[in-house]
């Protein structure tokens, strides 16, 4: 992304094809620095160390564990050049080697300097277009084909995709896949088994966000990974509940109970399904099998009829890059901490940060909807049909757009937003926490879930921390709407409608904005900097609210409401 003290803008070929420009709306790597002057005259030459001569270890975290940074230390050229990591704003080393791109890149890291984007984000978007084809191919040449041919092409597609943004990096994950297999097979449809589980899983994560971490976003291994974890979590627990009588299982959960024995062959295709590997959605382990069975369809015998449906999130997902592309030299992180910014009044800095907000998810909406296109078109985001009998293809959503861009509500934003793994931690996290009692305690427990499967960063914590301090005020202010006679009549009131919906936007997405600045910029100094220059508004507001509204509940509604809401 752009550096400096504000947003620069950026010369973009109108011309540009829209699957190349999808590259863009991720960081894309700083200008090259000047060269150093030369030496002085009659100064001695400067030496330059040899091209095969290995840099001294480093300390600290970067040195902590080789199999974490294989492949980072190469050399490009004779000059010990480093490939910039996508997204970053320095020139540090990416996770494929710079000669490797070179011999086997077809051009693409010279491509991605043409489009002024780093070449990990180049892979990463054309990883999520080669979905397309790769559907196009199932549908037509595997569909109702025997199962092991199907898994094998799907394991053979997303090991293909692995390879081809990380390199070897890729073991990471078919390590993963192989001991998730193994714990299946040898500990069987046991608790052991779903605890074994989830503690490899996640400390096999949490040691890969250590020792690779910066201070910006990058696209490395474990950013899939993370998507993998969470798939290979759930496979356990519904393998667990596979072994149940259905009388002790909820009805959720009986959908989802995997009753036979999965084969490796079976949980690999079910991994690197290419069309969800790299960022999602997740998906269950029965419906895949139903995908591989022929069974994801509109027409029982016949292909799905999805290829309209996932041509309009495609076109959707297009429409949300040209936004944020055309958006993005005037709304970046960077300015956020600018010095620029620090230097202008408080309104600025407020209303800065409503539309950073705003647009700054857009690439995340972009990659979903992209996503869940390539699910949609293979069948994979069939969903059964309505009432009316209309095919729904929505499984696979990790969108609802209308939602997103209409509700003035922070609930219905979360309900809008990154769809299948909020169902997830709800169905795995939450939902099994009941026996604590303690529903607040549960959802607390769940987001500190979602906080350290994000990664590591302190902004993290803090964003979740945030959400669950807005949507608890904000339930307590609907209540209170809802059961005084004098704010449900105002609220009632039709020509006063318009005006309450653009003052609940405004305040909507500003705090919205507000717990994303430490999200987007992960480290202490950074969020806490932007924080301190607005007087921590969220903070105060929200944590001022939780205190005084009880009072106001109690002079506001009237006694027998309460009454009637204690019966």
């Amino acid at each position: 992304m752009e550096t400096g003290s504000a947003p620069e803008t950026t010369g973009l070929p109108l011309a540009l094809p829209l699957p190349l420009a999808l590259a863009l709306f991720l960081a894309r790597p700083p200008p090259r620095p000047p060269p150093p002057p030369g030496p002085e005259r009659g100064a001695p030459p400067r030496r330059h160390r040899p091209a095969n001569r290995r840099a001294p270890r480093g300390r600290g975290r970067a040195g902590r564990s080789q199999w974490a940074a294989s492949g980072t230390r190469e050399r490009c050229g004779g000059r010990g050049g480093l490939v910039p990591l996508p997204g970053s704003r320095s020139n540090r080393p990416a996770g494929r080697p710079a000669g490797n791109m070179a011999a086997a890149g077809w051009g693409l890291a010279q491509l991605a300097e043409a489009l002024g984007s780093s070449e990990q984000a180049l892979r990463l978007i054309l990883s999520i277009l080669m979905g397309y084809p790769f559907a196009l191919f199932q549908r037509y040449f595997l569909f109702q084909k025997e199962t092991y041919l199907i898994h094998l092409y799907n394991a053979l597609t997303g090991l293909s995709i692995a390879y081809f943004n990380f390199g070897m990096q890729f073991f990471h994950s078919l390590l993963c896949v192989l001991i998730q297999f193994l714990i299946l097979r040898l500990m069987g449809r046991t608790i052991t088994a779903v605890f074994t589980t989830f503690l490899f899983q996640m400390t096999y994560l949490m040691a890969g966000y250590y020792f690779t971490a910066t201070e910006h976003y990058d696209i490395k291994w474990t950013m899939p990974h993370c998507v993998l974890t969470l798939k290979l979590i759930g496979l356990a627990i519904d393998y667990y509940d596979g072994g149940k009588d259905l009388e002790f299982l909820t009805p959720e959960q009986r959908r989802f109970a995997v009753r036979g024995v999965p084969t490796l062959l079976e949980v690999s295709g079910f991994s690197y399904f290419y069309g969800a590997f790299m960022v999602g959605p997740q998906f269950s382990m029965t419906d895949y099998q139903k995908l591989a069975r022929g069974e994801m369809t509109d027409v029982q015998g016949q292909r799905p009829n999805s290829f309209v449906p996932a041509l309009k999130r495609l076109s959707l997902g297009l429409f949300f890059l040209v936004t944020y592309t055309l958006s993005s030299p005037y709304i970046s992180d960077e300015y956020l901490i600018s010095d620029a910014y620090m230097e202008k009044p408080f309104w600025f800095r407020c209303g800065y940060i409503l539309i950073w907000g705003k647009i700054i998810l857009y690439k995340y909406v972009t990659c979903w909807l992209v996503t869940e296109g390539v699910c949609i078109l293979v069948g994979l985001g069939y969903n059964g049909k309505d009432q009316n009998g209309k095919p729904m293809w929505d499984a696979c959503a990790n969108m609802k757009v209308w939602l997103y861009e209409t509700t003035p509500l922070f609930t219905g934003t979360i309900a809008s937003f990154n769809i299948n793994t909020n169902a997830w931690v709800a169905r795995y996290i939450f939902k099994r926490l009941k026996f604590l009692g303690n529903k607040l305690l549960s959802q607390a427990l769940a987001l500190f879930f979602l906080a350290i499967w994000h990664g590591l960063h302190s902004g993290y914590l803090v964003c979740f921390q945030m959400e669950l301090l807005i949507v608890i005020v904000e339930r307590q202010v609907i209540n209170l709407i809802r059961d005084s006679p004098l704010l449900s009549t105002l609220a009632s009131i039709t020509a006063l409608q318009p005006l309450f919906y653009v003052l609940q936007q405004a305040n909507h997405w500003m705090f919205m904005g507000y717990s994303l600045v430490p999200f987007c910029l992960f480290t202490w100094d950074k969020w806490m900097k932007v924080y301190k220059s607005i007087y921590f508004l969220g903070h105060v507001l929200f944590f001022t609210l939780l205190l005084v509204l009880p009072y106001i509940r109690k002079l506001i509604v009237p006694r027998k409401e309460k009454l009637k809401k204690a019966e």
